[in-house]
């Protein structure tokens, strides 16, 4: 068995044994009559239970922790401390959910004795179980090159200094490749010959497995171009896996790297947030949608009635737009044109965004461009996680393909959740100026907090409040 595997067992199973065995521990009555004489605890009484309620108490805990500890169980590099405040963290979490479970009238909560005198214990053990089974980081790296470009991967692999175990070649590669000398090279990538006398381990559909099998922590991107599918599909996997990913330093200039490092590798920053910072995030993620979408709610049936009165058509309408690593998800705007506005013409930028008058515009629309009420439903894109509050916009993808095709920076947007608004929407930037566009949203990459967040937010709220003043004066 790999150490990944065996790490993410452990956890696992550890987790979910020690929580059980806590809870039957906090639940009996000598723990807590011991637990009555602290001062703090003497009034809280000593309720006797049955086997089936223990059983079921037990369960919920057992689950909710096991649960909140999820990503915990993802084998990742991490220093002693780390593990310790993020296995603290969410201890502290799933306690809470716990908590909030027993101010209903649920037959089977844990009465606040046994949770208090559970939180306590959980609070020491867990985050000493992740120390002791804690992937360490290694001294040496373990890479593998992933790749459909023999000469890069070949050139990869000469230039590292550190063990590369192998190559992964995609099945697409036959597609690209027309040249004798190229095929030679493809027949070399897909018998399983050997590139800089490195063998192949694998296709692009086992990556995922490639990274567990050969107990990688490093994948090394080798691709001819920085394409959608393949590059940024294998930038994912490297993020959802928790591996670092390094690219050549051809590829640097259109990827969020590491820009204190020099040489022929360089890191991407695949999570340019911290994991508290993520988190925090995504809390005011679900609290402002959640709030607007009641706050709005009367004001939305009202556009709905407007817009279906105006022209008898469809009220809202669906967009594929460009989200994480270049994933496309679907986001549903109130409906602002005329129906099929783009049959004729494609996808394209409104002539609105430059102040002209767009003729696709509807009366209605107009209003709701002005005040940006026609991007409210989005707010349930927010909710359900496709979205953020704060971050670059989403572009349509066949419109990402034309812009990125004269701004090589364009991906970098590509590292962070899409927003509803961002710095370049606060500072009247649209897709018409692409290069501006950008400058805005890779400082707001780089420069990303919690507190820049609340102030674009609270600039864009103004800026609605101010256009829908004129337009009702």
């Amino acid at each position: 068995m790999s150490s990944q595997r065996w790490y993410r067992l452990v956890t696992l199973l550890g987790t979910l044994v020690v929580t059980a065995v806590i809870v039957v521990t906090a639940r009996s009555t000598p723990v807590q009559q011991l637990a009555t004489n602290i001062p703090v605890l003497s009034t809280l009484p000593v309720r006797p239970h049955s086997q089936s309620e223990l059983f079921v108490e037990t369960a919920i805990a057992v689950a909710v922790v096991g649960v909140v500890f999820t990503p915990l169980y993802k084998p990742q590099p991490r220093r002693i401390l780390d593990t310790a405040s993020l296995a603290a963290y969410r201890t502290v979490f799933a306690i809470t959910i716990l908590a909030t479970v027993g101010y209903f009238d649920y037959t089977y909560r844990l009465p606040r004795l046994t949770l208090i005198v559970a939180a306590l214990m959980l609070l020491v053990t867990l985050p000493t179980l992740l120390m002791l089974v804690r992937r360490r980081p290694r001294e040496t790296t373990r890479a593998v090159v992933i790749g459909d470009d023999p000469n890069l991967i070949q050139t990869v692999i000469g230039v590292a200094d550190f063990t590369v175990v192998g190559y992964v070649a995609p099945p697409t590669v036959r597609q690209k490749l027309s040249t004798r000398w190229d095929r030679e090279q493809l027949d070399a990538i897909t018998d399983g010959g050997t590139i800089g006398g490195k063998g192949c381990i694998g296709g692009i559909a086992q990556f995922p497995e490639v990274l567990t099998e050969y107990d990688i922590d490093t994948a090394v991107l080798a691709f001819k171009q920085s394409d959608r599918k393949e590059f940024f599909g294998t930038i994912e996997v490297c993020h959802q896996h928790g591996i670092d990913a390094m690219v050549h330093e051809a590829h640097a200039d259109t990827l969020l790297t590491d820009e204190m490092e020099r040489g022929p590798l360089v890191s991407v920053v695949v999570e340019p947030w911290d994991w508290q910072d993520r988190l925090v995030k995504r809390g005011f993620d679900i609290a402002f949608s959640t709030v607007a979408l009641t706050v709005l709610s009367p004001l939305l049936v009202v556009i709905a009635l407007a817009i279906k009165l105006e022209d008898g058509g469809t009220i809202l309408y669906r967009q594929e737009r460009t989200a994480n690593f270049g994933d496309v998800f679907t986001i549903y705007k109130f409906r602002s044109m005329i129906e099929n506005a783009e049959a004729e013409t494609g996808a394209k930028l409104s002539e609105g965004d430059t102040g002209s008058c767009d003729p696709r515009v509807t009366r209605v629309g107009r209003v709701l461009r002005r005040t940006h009420l026609d991007e409210a439903p989005q707010l349930w894109s927010i909710l359900i996680g496709n979205m953020s509050v704060v971050g670059p916009r989403p572009e349509r993808p066949a419109l990402d393909a034309d812009i990125q095709d004269g701004v090589k920076d364009w991906h970098k947007r590509w590292f962070v959740k899409p927003g509803l608004t961002g710095l370049a929407q606060i500072n009247d930037a649209t897709g018409h100026e692409p290069a501006d566009k950008l400058r805005y949203d890779v400082k707001y990459v780089k420069t990303q907090s919690f507190e820049t967040d609340i102030k674009i937010v609270l600039r864009q709220v103004f800026q609605v409040l101010v256009d829908l003043w004129e337009i009702l004066r």
